[in-house]
């Protein structure tokens, strides 16, 4: 395993302090003998300086536990690729938006409804 992996992995472990995740550039690794990492972190919401002792073992890959089923994983490998104007459409959007989600969701052919696919 990679110094980059390890990092990696820190940036999904919570401040014992606050609660923060850490972030991988605040990771240090300060050395590993076999599966035993020794590492620095240091926490820029709470100031928290830490040393974290790991055993990371590879194995056999995880295996994915999942609701969908293998027509609705094709489906979703085929949707676009969300673009940063969508994003930004969304914004503008959710700046103007009220909160009423009867109205939003409406199928009245009067109303503004949004549509989906």
């Amino acid at each position: 395993m990679h110094e980059h992996f390890i990092r990696h992995i820190m940036s999904a472990v919570t401040c014992s302090v606050c609660g923060a995740l850490y972030e991988g550039d605040n990771v240090q690794v300060l050395g590993r003998h076999s599966d035993l990492w020794f590492l620095s972190v240091y926490c820029p919401v709470c100031e928290n300086e830490g040393l974290v002792t790991a055993i990371l073992e590879k194995g056999q890959t995880a295996k994915l536990i999942s609701d969908f089923s293998a027509d609705d994983l094709t489906r979703l490998h085929e949707i676009e690729t969300i673009e940063s104007a969508d994003v930004l459409s969304l914004r503008d959007f959710l700046e103007d938006f009220d909160g009423d989600f009867v109205k939003l969701f409406s199928t009245d052919d009067d109303s503004d409804g949004v549509e989906f696919c």
